[in-house]
């Protein structure tokens, strides 16, 4: 167990998971949907301290699905961490060898996902509601490979079953070297707040680094979560939406300047087209444009955004981006010069 009474760690430090070293403390959570190759590049580049997959359904990956392969990818990003999501012991075990074998320098397990797809086929969180079955993957995953296996759940399934501490030293007994906790139950979804406070009772009976996740949004979000749940590093999920620098400023990065913010945009479009190809890339690239558009030019205008969000023209899509976000950034510009 930590000394609670030492100092908080910075989150511009460098700390291990296992023996694998990681350069700072502020780390992009794996998002569904989300956190796809080139988003992890994004981040990763503006010096977030660890990026992890989109969930890698382990069944699929075994079955040499396209999709599974394709979330598997990397681009040179060390330590590459996988994420793996499943129910049985087998295709646990199993794609965490697939994944070590392609360059994985850690693997986590999904013990957090609260999605009715995902806890309907007993994964993601609907593990924690049978902590023995779910010792039997994480057991089974630390055997099949040499790299650090690290494990991401909810406080609980619900408020009447917070077991998420006698998993996480159950999980540690079997091997994991780093837990991750979302300061929410599987019920709560990602509605009210995270609940900070709870993680403490997983920080009290574990050794290994302790991650907080859940509503970290600002470095004094990050500060609190730390000094409430005692963690040693913070994971950015839905926060880093329309800025995948923000790990990375946590982590006492500067912030790319207002008037980068289109070229940046417009790369991480064209990166996405590339990625998935024209038509895929198109639907992929809405969601993040939208967010870019909503945290960057709140002024947007309804016509001009509408054209961005359903347009399959890579010029007019650019040409749109471009002049709304130089114009949200001259029009800051101009109100700090007054």
């Amino acid at each position: 167990m930590k000394d609670h009474q030492l100092p908080l760690p910075e989150l511009s430090d460098p700390f291990s998971i296992g023996s694998v070293a990681i350069r700072n403390r502020a780390v992009l959570a794996p998002m569904s949907g989300v956190t796809d190759l080139p988003f992890r590049q994004l981040a990763w580049r503006y010096g977030a301290g660890l990026v992890v997959t989109e969930m890698v359904a382990s069944r699929e990956l075994v079955a040499n699905k396209g999709e599974s392969w394709a979330r598997l990818k990397n681009a040179g990003m060390v330590p590459h961490v996988v994420q793996l999501a499943g129910r049985e012991a087998h295709f646990m075990a199993e794609a965490a060898k697939i994944a070590a074998d392609n360059g994985a320098g850690i693997v986590d397990i999904n013990m957090g996902c609260p999605a009715k797809k995902v806890t309907g086929g007993y994964s993601g969180s609907a593990l924690m509601r049978d902590p023995d079955h779910a010792l039997s993957l994480i057991e089974a995953t630390v055997r099949a490979v040499d790299v650090p296996v690290t494990l991401k759940m909810r406080l609980g399934w619900d408020e009447n079953s917070l077991n998420a501490p006698d998993i996480a030293r159950r999980a540690e007994e079997a091997g994991v070297q780093l837990v991750t906790i979302h300061g929410r139950t599987r019920m709560q979804f990602y509605e009210g707040r995270a609940d900070w406070d709870a993680i403490r009772a997983v920080r009290d009976v574990i050794s290994v680094p302790l991650i907080a996740n859940g509503d970290v949004e600002t470095a004094e979000d990050a500060r609190e979560i730390l000094a409430r749940s005692g963690a040693d590093a913070v994971m950015v999920g839905r926060g880093a939406q329309g800025q995948p620098w923000l790990p990375a400023v946590l982590a006492g990065h500067a912030a790319p300047e207002r008037s980068d913010i289109a070229d940046i945009v417009v790369e991480h479009y064209g990166m996405m087209l590339e990625f998935y190809g024209r038509e895929a890339g198109f639907r992929h690239a809405r969601k993040h444009l939208g967010w870019y558009l909503d945290r960057c030019a709140p002024g947007t205008a309804a016509k001009d955004k509408a054209t961005i969000m359903t347009s399959g023209d890579t010029a007019q899509v650019t040409d749109l981006l471009r002049a709304a976000l130089c114009e949200d950034a001259a029009s800051n510009a101009a109100r700090k010069a007054a």
